[in-house]
């Protein structure tokens, strides 16, 4: 049996399925869909260079890889490479070839520091150590049973605080673009960015395929968002919180937790049976938020980091 690796072909249906198939399965605790995917290839900036690759063995799709630059960093030659494989279909060498495929084309743009995240298991560490990467920070994924599990009791808005939804800024979203903005500066993270292109964002994080306008939850003061919780949905069960930030001179009167409180009853309120989120392992105040809305660690990754030459 021979493993081949070539492009993701998005104009075909079935490629694409089959590559939101086996990233689910190596990593269900993020929303896969056919859409998802496409987006991702079509929509990312194009000096990010973003390139989807599958490995296929005798005509099965077994594995999968999302590689690009980090365009937006003021540090160049920054760029990622994440490989997931089908669970039932390792060690037939899927893995190695998209590794090497990836880490070509990604030094023949111009890439000097390559950042993959890994699953926190002892056979993926081992494939990427004896790859030459090292090992860096960590994150959590968490789970709660939005059909079983009992949500604390939505908080009363401070005084001077309004919830709204990003619906409500569908005629002109910028102001959430700054928001969104100003949070993921502060963000923990390997790499630094400069996140200032309003457009791009547009294409790539408002106009997302699974971002829920109606359950992404922001809180409001003198007409201005200073707190958000982003939801993603697969329209049919599955809930998944993107981010969840307040602006600097908001944090601390705990805006963050009745944000994201109000979007999970939403969700559970519109029929998603679980939700979803991720944290970095030393963001101590998310952590707290998410263990007292029921979430339970549900998997771990951890970041690894390879110089080439």
């Amino acid at each position: 049996m021979t493993v081949l690796v070539r492009d993701l072909r998005p104009d075909v249906p079935a490629d694409v399925e089959a590559f939101a198939h086996v990233r689910h399965l190596a990593l269900p605790f993020i929303l896969w869909t056919p859409a998802a995917v496409v987006h991702h290839l079509v929509h990312t900036h194009p000096e990010v260079r973003s390139r989807s690759f599958v490995a296929e063995e005798d005509g099965e799709t077994i594995g999968t890889a999302q590689v690009g630059l980090v365009h937006d960093s003021p540090e160049p030659g920054q760029a990622y490479l994440n490989i997931y494989v089908h669970p039932d279909r390792v060690r037939r060498g899927a893995g190695g070839l998209l590794v090497r495929t990836a880490e070509e084309y990604l030094a023949a743009e111009g890439a000097t520091k390559l950042f993959a995240w890994v699953l926190d298991e002892p056979a993926n560490r081992a494939f990427a150590e004896g790859r030459g990467y090292e090992r860096r920070r960590s994150a959590h994924f968490l789970r709660l049973d939005l059909a079983n599990g009992t949500l604390p009791p939505l908080p009363s808005p401070p005084a001077g605080v309004e919830l709204r939804t990003a619906a409500d800024y569908a005629d002109d979203p910028r102001p959430l673009f700054r928001l969104d903005a100003e949070t993921m500066a502060d963000e923990p993270g390997d790499v630094e960015t400069e996140f200032t292109d309003y457009e791009a964002w547009l294409a790539e994080t408002w106009r997302h395929p699974l971002l829920n306008h109606d359950l992404t939850t922001v809180a409001v003061v003198d007409g201005r968002p200073v707190a958000f919780s982003s939801a993603f949905t697969d329209g049919r069960e599955r809930y998944s919180t993107a981010m969840t930030g307040t602006a600097r001179a908001y944090r601390g009167r705990g805006l963050a937790r009745l944000v994201k409180t109000a979007s999970l009853h939403r969700a559970r309120a519109a029929g998603y049976m679980e939700a979803f989120t991720g944290n970095d392992t030393g963001n101590a105040p998310m952590l707290a938020i998410n263990k007292r809305l029921g979430y339970e660690i549900c998997g771990t990754e951890v970041r690894y980091v390879r110089e080439l030459g």
